[in-house]
Protein backbone atom coordinates (compact mmCIF):
# COMPACT_ATOMS: atom_id res chain seq x y z
CA UNK A 1 0.00 0.00 0.00
CA UNK A 2 2.73 2.55 0.93
CA UNK A 3 4.18 2.15 -2.67
CA UNK A 4 1.47 3.15 -4.18
CA UNK A 5 0.67 6.07 -1.73
CA UNK A 6 4.07 7.87 -2.08
CA UNK A 7 3.90 9.19 -5.67
CA UNK A 8 0.47 10.85 -4.00
CA UNK A 9 2.81 12.30 -1.71
CA UNK A 10 5.16 13.24 -3.61
CA UNK A 11 2.35 15.16 -5.78
CA UNK A 12 0.93 16.77 -2.63
CA UNK A 13 4.70 17.82 -1.58
CA UNK A 14 4.89 19.64 -4.91
CA UNK A 15 1.67 21.25 -4.11
CA UNK A 16 2.47 22.28 -0.41
CA UNK A 17 6.00 23.59 -1.59
CA UNK A 18 4.32 26.00 -4.33
CA UNK A 19 1.45 27.01 -1.86
CA UNK A 20 3.65 27.65 1.24
CA UNK A 21 7.33 28.72 -0.15
CA UNK A 22 6.46 31.92 -1.74
CA UNK A 23 5.38 33.59 1.88
CA UNK A 24 9.09 33.50 2.29
CA UNK A 25 10.07 34.95 -0.77
CA UNK A 26 8.26 38.09 -0.25
CA UNK A 27 10.48 40.47 0.11
CA UNK A 28 12.66 39.73 -2.76
CA UNK A 29 9.37 39.31 -5.14
CA UNK A 30 7.95 42.50 -3.94
CA UNK A 31 11.52 44.14 -4.91
CA UNK A 32 11.80 42.26 -8.37
CA UNK A 33 8.22 43.48 -9.31
CA UNK A 34 8.46 47.04 -7.57
CA UNK A 35 5.15 46.50 -5.74
CA UNK A 36 4.81 46.55 -1.89
CA UNK A 37 5.11 43.45 0.32
CA UNK A 38 1.06 43.51 0.45
CA UNK A 39 0.83 43.39 -2.81
CA UNK A 40 3.16 40.53 -3.31
CA UNK A 41 1.39 38.83 -0.58
CA UNK A 42 -1.84 39.05 -2.72
CA UNK A 43 -0.06 36.69 -5.09
CA UNK A 44 -0.43 33.98 -1.90
CA UNK A 45 -4.40 35.28 -1.45
CA UNK A 46 -5.31 34.91 -5.26
CA UNK A 47 -3.66 31.76 -5.47
CA UNK A 48 -5.66 29.85 -2.31
CA UNK A 49 -8.57 31.76 -3.75
CA UNK A 50 -8.54 30.30 -7.32
CA UNK A 51 -7.54 26.97 -5.84
CA UNK A 52 -10.83 26.98 -3.48
CA UNK A 53 -13.19 27.87 -6.13
CA UNK A 54 -11.85 25.99 -8.89
CA UNK A 55 -11.24 23.03 -7.01
CA UNK A 56 -15.27 21.88 -7.52
CA UNK A 57 -15.62 22.98 -10.64
CA UNK A 58 -12.35 21.39 -12.08
CA UNK A 59 -13.47 18.22 -10.32
CA UNK A 60 -16.37 17.62 -11.75
CA UNK A 61 -14.90 18.30 -14.89
CA UNK A 62 -12.55 15.39 -14.59
CA UNK A 63 -14.76 13.07 -12.29
CA UNK A 64 -15.28 10.86 -14.98
CA UNK A 65 -11.82 10.25 -15.23
CA UNK A 66 -9.95 7.60 -12.93
CA UNK A 67 -7.74 9.53 -10.73
CA UNK A 68 -4.71 8.46 -11.93
CA UNK A 69 -5.84 9.94 -15.16
CA UNK A 70 -6.72 12.84 -12.98
CA UNK A 71 -4.09 13.59 -11.56
CA UNK A 72 -1.85 13.89 -14.74
CA UNK A 73 -4.33 15.95 -15.88
CA UNK A 74 -3.98 18.31 -12.93
CA UNK A 75 0.00 17.73 -12.60
CA UNK A 76 0.66 18.97 -15.92
CA UNK A 77 -1.00 22.05 -15.68
CA UNK A 78 0.63 22.71 -12.36
CA UNK A 79 4.01 22.43 -13.93
CA UNK A 80 2.96 24.81 -16.70
CA UNK A 81 1.71 27.23 -14.24
CA UNK A 82 5.05 27.00 -12.32
CA UNK A 83 7.28 27.59 -15.37
CA UNK A 84 5.00 30.48 -16.62
CA UNK A 85 5.41 32.08 -13.20
CA UNK A 86 9.36 31.30 -13.51
CA UNK A 87 9.34 33.39 -16.30
CA UNK A 88 7.18 36.25 -15.77
CA UNK A 89 8.77 39.61 -15.52
CA UNK A 90 5.90 41.68 -14.61
CA UNK A 91 3.33 41.51 -11.56
CA UNK A 92 0.23 40.98 -14.28
CA UNK A 93 1.89 38.22 -15.67
CA UNK A 94 2.81 36.19 -12.54
CA UNK A 95 -0.21 37.05 -10.97
CA UNK A 96 -2.11 34.86 -14.43
CA UNK A 97 0.56 32.41 -13.80
CA UNK A 98 0.07 32.21 -10.49
CA UNK A 99 -4.19 31.60 -11.67
CA UNK A 100 -3.05 28.79 -13.77
CA UNK A 101 -1.04 27.08 -11.60
CA UNK A 102 -3.39 26.91 -8.67
CA UNK A 103 -6.68 26.35 -11.36
CA UNK A 104 -3.62 22.78 -11.72
CA UNK A 105 -3.55 22.65 -7.65
CA UNK A 106 -7.14 22.73 -6.46
CA UNK A 107 -7.64 18.99 -8.36
CA UNK A 108 -4.10 17.24 -6.38
CA UNK A 109 -4.72 17.16 -2.83
CA UNK A 110 -8.58 15.95 -3.03
CA UNK A 111 -7.94 13.25 -5.81
CA UNK A 112 -4.64 12.29 -3.85
CA UNK A 113 -6.84 12.21 -0.37
CA UNK A 114 -9.88 10.35 -2.00
CA UNK A 115 -7.36 8.17 -3.64
CA UNK A 116 -5.10 7.16 -0.48
CA UNK A 117 -8.79 6.68 1.06
CA UNK A 118 -9.82 4.29 -1.21
CA UNK A 119 -6.55 2.53 -1.59
CA UNK A 120 -6.26 1.69 1.97
CA UNK A 121 -8.64 -0.32 4.61
CA UNK A 122 -10.37 1.30 7.10
CA UNK A 123 -8.84 0.42 9.74
CA UNK A 124 -5.63 2.32 8.38
CA UNK A 125 -7.32 4.87 6.43
CA UNK A 126 -6.28 7.46 9.16
CA UNK A 127 -2.62 6.73 9.04
CA UNK A 128 -2.86 6.54 4.65
CA UNK A 129 -4.42 9.97 4.60
CA UNK A 130 -1.71 10.85 7.08
CA UNK A 131 0.91 9.60 4.75
CA UNK A 132 -0.51 11.45 1.72
CA UNK A 133 -0.93 14.77 3.78
CA UNK A 134 2.76 13.88 4.95
CA UNK A 135 3.38 15.42 1.47
CA UNK A 136 2.29 18.73 2.69
CA UNK A 137 3.43 19.07 5.99
CA UNK A 138 6.90 18.12 4.93
CA UNK A 139 6.44 20.59 2.09
CA UNK A 140 6.20 22.85 5.17
CA UNK A 141 9.29 21.03 6.95
CA UNK A 142 11.89 20.91 3.80
CA UNK A 143 10.45 22.23 1.00
CA UNK A 144 9.57 25.50 2.14
CA UNK A 145 13.06 26.26 3.83
CA UNK A 146 14.46 24.90 0.91
CA UNK A 147 13.00 27.08 -1.16
CA UNK A 148 13.75 29.96 0.96
CA UNK A 149 17.42 29.10 0.90
CA UNK A 150 17.09 28.86 -2.89
CA UNK A 151 15.25 31.58 -3.09
CA UNK A 152 17.98 33.95 -1.87
CA UNK A 153 19.82 34.19 -4.92
CA UNK A 154 16.95 34.38 -7.37
CA UNK A 155 13.42 33.50 -6.39
CA UNK A 156 12.79 32.11 -9.75
CA UNK A 157 14.92 29.20 -9.25
CA UNK A 158 12.56 28.53 -6.66
CA UNK A 159 9.43 28.21 -8.64
CA UNK A 160 12.02 26.13 -11.52
CA UNK A 161 12.33 23.56 -8.43
CA UNK A 162 8.77 23.18 -7.58
CA UNK A 163 7.75 22.47 -11.57
CA UNK A 164 10.38 20.08 -11.17
CA UNK A 165 9.03 18.28 -8.11
CA UNK A 166 4.91 18.44 -9.98
CA UNK A 167 7.42 16.38 -13.13
CA UNK A 168 8.43 14.05 -10.95
CA UNK A 169 5.20 13.16 -9.32
CA UNK A 170 4.32 13.25 -12.97
CA UNK A 171 6.70 10.31 -13.75
CA UNK A 172 6.10 8.48 -10.49
CA UNK A 173 1.95 8.34 -10.75
CA UNK A 174 2.35 7.23 -14.01
CA UNK A 175 4.32 4.43 -13.85
CA UNK A 176 3.51 3.37 -9.96
CA UNK A 177 -0.13 4.20 -9.58
CA UNK A 178 -2.79 1.70 -10.90
CA UNK A 179 -6.42 3.11 -11.95
CA UNK A 180 -8.59 3.89 -9.30
CA UNK A 181 -12.26 4.25 -10.16
CA UNK A 182 -14.48 6.32 -7.93
CA UNK A 183 -18.18 7.28 -8.40
CA UNK A 184 -18.35 10.50 -10.67
CA UNK A 185 -19.90 13.61 -9.51
CA UNK A 186 -21.55 16.53 -11.23
CA UNK A 187 -20.67 20.46 -9.60
CA UNK A 188 -24.44 20.25 -8.11
CA UNK A 189 -23.71 17.06 -6.67
CA UNK A 190 -20.05 18.12 -5.16
CA UNK A 191 -22.13 21.45 -3.47
CA UNK A 192 -25.05 19.63 -2.38
CA UNK A 193 -23.14 18.95 0.94
CA UNK A 194 -22.53 22.35 1.54
CA UNK A 195 -26.63 21.86 2.58
CA UNK A 196 -25.89 19.55 4.87
CA UNK A 197 -25.29 21.51 8.83
CA UNK A 198 -23.02 18.67 9.90
CA UNK A 199 -20.53 19.00 6.66
CA UNK A 200 -21.24 22.95 6.78
CA UNK A 201 -19.58 22.79 10.51
CA UNK A 202 -16.95 20.99 9.70
CA UNK A 203 -15.51 22.76 6.36
CA UNK A 204 -16.13 26.65 9.01
CA UNK A 205 -13.87 25.27 11.41
CA UNK A 206 -11.27 24.26 8.56
CA UNK A 207 -11.94 27.74 6.87
CA UNK A 208 -11.63 29.76 10.42
CA UNK A 209 -8.42 27.81 11.20
CA UNK A 210 -6.79 29.09 7.85
CA UNK A 211 -7.65 31.88 8.12
CA UNK A 212 -5.91 32.36 11.46
CA UNK A 213 -3.21 30.71 10.73
CA UNK A 214 -2.25 32.53 7.30
CA UNK A 215 -3.19 36.09 8.32
CA UNK A 216 0.19 36.11 9.71
CA UNK A 217 1.74 33.32 8.29
CA UNK A 218 1.10 35.17 4.98
CA UNK A 219 3.80 37.82 6.07
CA UNK A 220 6.04 35.89 8.18
CA UNK A 221 9.14 37.28 6.81
CA UNK A 222 8.35 40.85 7.66
CA UNK A 223 7.19 39.75 11.15
CA UNK A 224 9.90 37.74 12.20
CA UNK A 225 12.46 40.72 10.74
CA UNK A 226 13.62 41.29 14.31
CA UNK A 227 14.50 37.84 15.56
CA UNK A 228 15.94 36.94 12.42
CA UNK A 229 17.81 40.15 12.01
CA UNK A 230 16.85 40.44 8.07
CA UNK A 231 18.57 37.63 7.46
CA UNK A 232 17.32 34.83 5.08
CA UNK A 233 19.40 31.91 6.54
CA UNK A 234 17.66 32.51 9.73
CA UNK A 235 14.33 32.92 8.54
CA UNK A 236 14.96 29.64 6.44
CA UNK A 237 15.81 28.18 10.17
CA UNK A 238 12.26 29.24 11.58
CA UNK A 239 10.56 28.23 9.14
CA UNK A 240 12.08 24.74 9.25
CA UNK A 241 11.16 24.56 12.63
CA UNK A 242 7.63 25.53 12.10
CA UNK A 243 7.70 22.92 9.27
CA UNK A 244 8.99 20.39 11.61
CA UNK A 245 6.16 20.95 14.29
CA UNK A 246 3.51 20.64 11.41
CA UNK A 247 5.20 17.05 9.92
CA UNK A 248 5.18 16.08 13.70
CA UNK A 249 1.74 17.31 14.42
CA UNK A 250 0.91 15.43 11.00
CA UNK A 251 2.35 12.14 12.16
CA UNK A 252 0.86 12.41 15.88
CA UNK A 253 -3.10 13.21 14.20
CA UNK A 254 -2.63 10.24 12.00
CA UNK A 255 -2.58 7.69 14.89
CA UNK A 256 -5.01 9.30 17.29
CA UNK A 257 -7.71 9.66 14.83
CA UNK A 258 -7.48 6.06 14.45
CA UNK A 259 -7.60 4.82 18.23
CA UNK A 260 -9.52 8.09 19.54
CA UNK A 261 -12.73 10.43 19.04
CA UNK A 262 -11.48 12.99 15.81
CA UNK A 263 -13.95 15.55 17.42
CA UNK A 264 -11.59 15.65 21.03
CA UNK A 265 -8.62 15.47 18.84
CA UNK A 266 -9.05 18.55 17.20
CA UNK A 267 -9.64 20.75 20.85
CA UNK A 268 -6.37 20.70 22.10
CA UNK A 269 -4.63 22.00 19.44
CA UNK A 270 -7.13 24.41 18.11
CA UNK A 271 -6.38 26.04 21.90
CA UNK A 272 -2.65 25.91 21.85
CA UNK A 273 -2.37 27.53 18.30
CA UNK A 274 -5.05 30.26 19.62
CA UNK A 275 -2.22 30.73 22.67
CA UNK A 276 0.66 30.48 20.61
CA UNK A 277 -0.63 33.19 17.66
CA UNK A 278 -1.57 35.62 21.00
CA UNK A 279 2.32 35.52 22.38
CA UNK A 280 3.72 35.74 18.62
CA UNK A 281 4.92 39.62 19.57
CA UNK A 282 6.38 38.60 23.28
CA UNK A 283 7.40 34.47 21.94
CA UNK A 284 9.75 36.21 19.02
CA UNK A 285 11.57 38.85 20.74
CA UNK A 286 14.29 36.70 20.33
CA UNK A 287 15.94 33.98 17.95
CA UNK A 288 15.51 31.12 20.60
CA UNK A 289 12.49 31.80 21.39
CA UNK A 290 11.13 32.63 18.05
CA UNK A 291 12.50 28.92 17.19
CA UNK A 292 10.55 27.40 20.19
CA UNK A 293 7.48 29.36 19.24
CA UNK A 294 7.68 28.05 15.54
CA UNK A 295 7.65 24.19 16.59
CA UNK A 296 4.80 24.71 19.21
CA UNK A 297 2.38 26.36 16.69
CA UNK A 298 3.55 24.54 13.61
CA UNK A 299 2.70 21.58 15.77
CA UNK A 300 -0.69 22.24 16.59
CA UNK A 301 -1.29 23.72 13.04
CA UNK A 302 -0.43 20.15 11.74
CA UNK A 303 -2.90 18.30 13.70
CA UNK A 304 -5.77 19.68 12.04
CA UNK A 305 -6.19 18.10 8.65
CA UNK A 306 -6.26 14.73 9.37
CA UNK A 307 -9.23 14.62 12.48
CA UNK A 308 -11.12 17.33 9.71
CA UNK A 309 -10.99 14.50 6.95
CA UNK A 310 -11.36 11.45 8.80
CA UNK A 311 -14.85 13.34 10.32
CA UNK A 312 -15.89 13.69 6.64
CA UNK A 313 -14.94 10.21 5.61
CA UNK A 314 -17.15 8.95 8.46
CA UNK A 315 -20.24 10.90 7.64
CA UNK A 316 -20.87 9.41 3.96
CA UNK A 317 -17.40 7.20 3.31
CA UNK A 318 -18.94 6.39 -0.76
CA UNK A 319 -19.03 10.81 -0.90
CA UNK A 320 -15.39 11.21 0.26
CA UNK A 321 -14.11 12.81 -3.02
CA UNK A 322 -16.17 15.52 -2.42
CA UNK A 323 -16.00 15.74 1.06
CA UNK A 324 -12.40 15.88 0.50
CA UNK A 325 -12.58 18.64 -2.40
CA UNK A 326 -14.67 20.54 -0.47
CA UNK A 327 -12.38 20.36 2.57
CA UNK A 328 -10.07 21.48 0.14
CA UNK A 329 -11.63 24.50 -0.76
CA UNK A 330 -12.26 25.31 2.76
CA UNK A 331 -8.30 25.16 3.47
CA UNK A 332 -7.54 27.16 0.24
CA UNK A 333 -10.47 29.57 1.36
CA UNK A 334 -9.22 30.27 4.66
CA UNK A 335 -5.67 31.05 3.20
CA UNK A 336 -6.83 33.33 0.97
CA UNK A 337 -8.61 35.31 3.38
CA UNK A 338 -6.31 35.30 5.70
CA UNK A 339 -3.88 36.80 3.48
CA UNK A 340 -6.47 38.71 2.82
CA UNK A 341 -7.67 40.14 5.92
CA UNK A 342 -3.23 40.63 6.91
CA UNK A 343 -2.89 42.61 3.78
CA UNK A 344 -5.87 44.74 4.92
CA UNK A 345 -4.82 45.33 8.76
CA UNK A 346 -1.71 46.24 7.59
CA UNK A 347 -2.72 48.98 4.54
CA UNK A 348 -5.71 50.14 6.52
CA UNK A 349 -5.05 49.71 10.15
CA UNK A 350 -1.48 50.35 9.57
CA UNK A 351 -1.29 47.28 11.90
CA UNK A 352 2.11 46.13 11.77
CA UNK A 353 3.64 42.88 10.69
CA UNK A 354 4.83 41.66 14.15
CA UNK A 355 1.07 42.73 15.61
CA UNK A 356 -0.46 40.38 13.47
CA UNK A 357 -0.82 37.59 15.94
CA UNK A 358 -3.56 39.34 17.44
CA UNK A 359 -6.30 38.71 14.61
CA UNK A 360 -4.66 35.47 14.07
CA UNK A 361 -5.25 34.88 17.18
CA UNK A 362 -8.84 35.82 17.77
CA UNK A 363 -9.69 34.18 14.80
CA UNK A 364 -8.45 30.58 15.87
CA UNK A 365 -10.36 31.12 18.91
CA UNK A 366 -13.56 31.62 17.21
CA UNK A 367 -12.34 28.47 15.42
CA UNK A 368 -11.94 26.75 18.90
CA UNK A 369 -15.39 28.10 20.22
CA UNK A 370 -17.47 27.24 17.15
CA UNK A 371 -15.78 23.49 17.21
CA UNK A 372 -16.70 23.15 20.49
CA UNK A 373 -20.25 23.95 19.82
CA UNK A 374 -21.30 22.06 16.90
CA UNK A 375 -19.27 19.10 18.15
CA UNK A 376 -20.46 19.35 21.71
CA UNK A 377 -22.05 15.95 22.56
CA UNK A 378 -26.12 15.31 22.70
CA UNK A 379 -28.08 14.16 25.30
CA UNK A 380 -29.22 10.80 25.58
CA UNK A 381 -32.86 10.26 23.88
CA UNK A 382 -35.35 8.90 26.32
CA UNK A 383 -36.25 5.06 26.13
CA UNK A 384 -39.63 4.29 24.39
CA UNK A 385 -42.28 3.73 26.87
CA UNK A 386 -42.85 -0.02 28.15
CA UNK A 387 -46.60 0.31 27.68
CA UNK A 388 -46.75 1.15 24.21
CA UNK A 389 -46.69 -1.89 21.07
CA UNK A 390 -43.83 -3.33 20.59
CA UNK A 391 -42.47 -2.13 16.74
CA UNK A 392 -39.58 -4.44 16.15
CA UNK A 393 -37.32 -1.81 16.00
CA UNK A 394 -33.66 -1.85 17.73
CA UNK A 395 -33.83 0.19 21.30
CA UNK A 396 -32.00 3.24 21.15
CA UNK A 397 -28.31 2.77 23.04
CA UNK A 398 -28.09 4.62 25.67
CA UNK A 399 -24.96 7.10 26.63
CA UNK A 400 -23.73 10.12 25.01
CA UNK A 401 -22.80 10.36 21.35
CA UNK A 402 -20.63 13.02 19.99
CA UNK A 403 -22.02 14.36 16.46
CA UNK A 404 -19.69 14.02 13.92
Amino acid sequence: MWKRLLPLALATFAVGTDSYVIAGLLPAIATDLHVSTPAAGQLVTVFALVMALSAPLMGALTGRLDRRSALLVALTVFVVGNAATALGTGYEVVMTARVVTAIGAGMINSAAASTAGAIAPPERRGRALAFVLGGLTLASALGLPLGTLIGRTDWRLTLWAVAGIGLAAVLGIAAGLPKVTLPAASLRDRLRPLRQGRVLALLTVTTLVFLGAYTLYTYVGPALRKATDGSEALLTVVLLAWGVGILAGNIVAGRLVDRYDPARVLTAPLAVGAVALALTSVATATLASTLVWALVWGTALGVVVVPQQHRLIALSPAAAPVLLGLNSSAIYAGMALGGGLGGLAQEWVALPPTALGLPAAAVTLLALLYHLTTARPQRPRPAPPTHRRMTGRAPALKGRRWDD
